[in-house]
């Protein structure tokens, strides 16, 4: 079988987005599958990481055009406050520049679905030249940014090809819609467009359960769940800190401000003189100005440490050395359906995870499934508390180990034989 998968994000491209179809990729010939990945030839990548176009499998098809770039015309307005707002990174709305809010109401209004929008045209009709003199037995397409989705639809409706939409994220009802400051027009062209796509799909891939049943009210599209996972990386042996470290891979946004655990942690340093002198919180990438704020109203600065981006291999022998990982979700109805792709690279990372996120999230049904952590809603401040202290007594007596069950089903090669699976159906 050959697929032609067209994504936006690709090496160099840096941060989660990237890894689902690049380890697709790496696994999809082991299930006789041939990919030909399409991406733009000049985007605008908010990060880059270099070290994983390593990853890329030798002789793997790659074909590009060209992308018109809206976030390079912003720059003229704000450099900072552009690539900020692409990153996802928008602070709360009493503290948004006159800038990031016009920014903000221009790419909510003026560019829907998303900025990549004028990448649609050019690339439906460079790929329908393309699908006609090769043979590509399916379309995927993945998103974010949404707009790739149009893409699949255009060639689906032109030539008939079966056409599988993934979607990282949900459309309308992800986190950052409400920042957006769209009009009532807005939010109904992006609830046609979403229904469209839905509707249109001959095979809908979403990576939670609260997605799938969320889709499966707009459409009656066949729906499959296929989870992010983790990979088996080769690092160098990493050492445990000595620490007491409390690590945090990823992006940290304004909306994943959980104050309780800043405040239950400052409560343990003024309370704790052992758990003082060797307590570290540890963030590694970007971090909203929202959040660095509170952290030092709690009076945590001292023991703050702030990495920054990190190339993936680093972040996942950060991972490794950390005492406890943390994964803090935005607190909302929107954001239940979330698993994010480094949770599975937490667990396979065999240490404790600390969560924290809204009610009946799909993140914690994970967590207690595998035995790889502690999940616990924002307001629980005691809860959370008392759990912290747990996990540093058992530092203490070096016997803090996750004892994580079942997570093999998360592995990439695994969840690639189920993507293979439903190719195979969808094709026959």
């Amino acid at each position: 079988m050959k697929v032609l998968i067209i994504t936006y994000y690709w090496p160099p491209a840096g941060g989660p987005g990237v890894q689902r179809w690049l380890k697709f990729v790496k696994y999809f010939r082991e299930f006789d599958i041939e990919p030909v990945v399409y991406i733009p030839e000049n985007p605008t990548y908010p990060l880059v990481d270099d070290s994983l176009l390593s990853e890329i499998p030798e002789g793997v098809t790659i074909i590009k055009h060209s992308i018109f770039e809206p976030y390079r015309f912003a720059q003229f307005f704000s450099k900072k406050e552009a690539n900020t707002i692409s990153k996802g990174i928008i602070a709360n709305k009493e503290k948004q520049s006159f800038i990031q809010r016009l920014l903000l109401f221009i790419r909510g209004n003026f560019f829907i679905p998303d900025a990549r929008k004028f990448w649609v045209k050019p690339s439906v009709k460079y790929l329908t030249h393309y699908l006609k003199e090769h043979n590509i037995d399916a379309v995927i397409t993945t998103g974010p940014p949404h707009s790739v989705h149009l893409i699949g639809k255009e060639l689906k409706q032109i030539i008939g090809i079966k056409w599988l939409a993934d979607f990282r994220d949900p459309w309308t009802t992800i986190g950052y819609h409400d920042k957006l400051k769209l009009t009532k027009k807005s939010i109904q062209k992006h609830k046609t467009l979403e229904k469209d796509v839905l509707g249109v799909s001959d095979h809908i891939v979403v990576t939670s359960f609260a997605t799938q049943k969320e889709f499966a009210e707009i459409t009656t599209t066949p729906i499959s769940v296929v989870t992010n996972g983790y990979d088996i990386e080769k690092v160098e042996k990493t050492i445990l800190d000595t620490n007491f470290t409390i690590s945090h891979i990823g992006s940290l946004l304004s909306g994943r401000n959980p104050i309780h655990l800043w405040n239950a942690l400052s409560e343990l340093v003024r309370e704790n003189q052992a758990f003082a002198n060797l307590f570290k919180l540890q963030l590694v990438g970007a971090v909203s100005d929202d959040v660095l704020s509170s952290i030092k109203e709690a009076g945590l600065s001292d023991c703050l440490m702030l990495k920054g981006y990190v190339p993936h291999a680093e972040a996942i022998k950060i991972q490794r050395s950390s005492q406890v990982l943390l994964l803090i979700e935005i607190d909302s109805e929107e954001t239940k359906c979330i698993i994010p792709g480094k949770l599975f690279e937490y667990m396979v990372s065999k240490r404790p995870i600390l969560a924290i996120g809204p009610k009946d999230a799909d993140v914690s049904r994970l967590i207690y499934e595998t035995n790889s952590g502690s999940f616990f809603e924002y307001q629980e401040y005691q809860a959370i508390k008392t759990q912290i202290l747990g996990y540093f007594n058992q530092f203490k007596k070096e016997a803090l180990i996750s004892e994580v069950d079942g997570i093999e089903k998360y592995s990439r090669r695994e969840l690639t034989r189920k993507f293979g699976d439903i190719l195979r159906h969808l094709v026959k």
